[in-house]
């Protein structure tokens, strides 16, 4: 009976234990994601600062930034998704700054029924946001329909060719004190996905799993035996 039993029992133990051993690391990964995240929001919410004279992805992504300048004509509207708002457009625009600067501004959402309406240009404006750069761009993403003036990712590269801009996006944080006809889509932390736990929990769940299948299998043998 030892000599039938003993490899299905090693089988099994090892089995669990490589389970066991990738659920605990999804658990570590949790951890160090739950760190990251809180850290990246403490960074969108401290307080702003003035413009880099070179923002940098590497070095900025986040920074909250607080500028003052006007409004150019002209605008982008990308399709987007609000969970609580259905399909709605994000507007990108141009602002030159007072220092002479013209970059591209995410001034906010608005309803589909709303895309058309006219939005004030030439407005002076104390401004509030994070720089971001977006990763929305893959092979899959359709070309701006130019056409029909939709645009379907932020394309960083691209907005400031066709506003005539810096490649640099503020996404607002808060609505200025002048109405820019849009609500404010700031930068969080709801894109970055965070499925460690749900990836731990299965491996929890095989390793429960693979060890009640050796152990019906160690009592198929020992009745089999017997």
């Amino acid at each position: 009976m030892f000599r039938k039993m003993l490899w299905p029992s090693l089988f099994g133990l090892v089995g669990c234990a490589v389970l066991l051993a990738l659920g605990f690391w999804q658990v570590e990964r949790l951890a160090w994601k739950e760190a990251l995240l809180a850290g990246i929001e403490a960074r969108i919410a401290d307080a702003p600062v003035a413009l880099p004279d070179a923002p940098q992805e590497a070095q900025h992504q986040y920074l909250p930034v607080e500028l003052s300048g006007v409004i150019r004509e002209g605008e982008i509207a990308i399709l987007a998704s609000l969970r609580t708002a259905g399909p709605v457009y994000r507007i990108i625009r141009a602002v030159q700054t007072d220092a002479g600067r013209r970059i591209l501004v995410d001034m906010g959402f608005v309803r589909e029924t709303e895309r058309a309406a006219e939005r004030p240009g030439g407005a002076e404006v104390d401004l509030v946001g994070n720089l971001y750069w977006p990763d929305e761009i893959d092979r899959f993403t359709p070309a701006p329909d130019r056409d029909e003036g939709i645009w379907f990712a932020r394309d960083i590269p691209a907005m400031a060719e066709a506003l005539d801009t810096e490649p640099v996006l503020l996404v607002l944080r808060e609505s200025p004190q002048t109405d820019l006809g849009v609500t404010p889509f700031p930068v969080d932390t709801g894109a970055i996905p965070n499925d460690h736990l749900s990836y731990a929990i299965t491996w929890f769940l095989l390793a429960a799993a693979w060890m009640g299948m050796t152990l019906y299998l160690l009592w198929r043998i020992r009745q089999r035996i017997n």
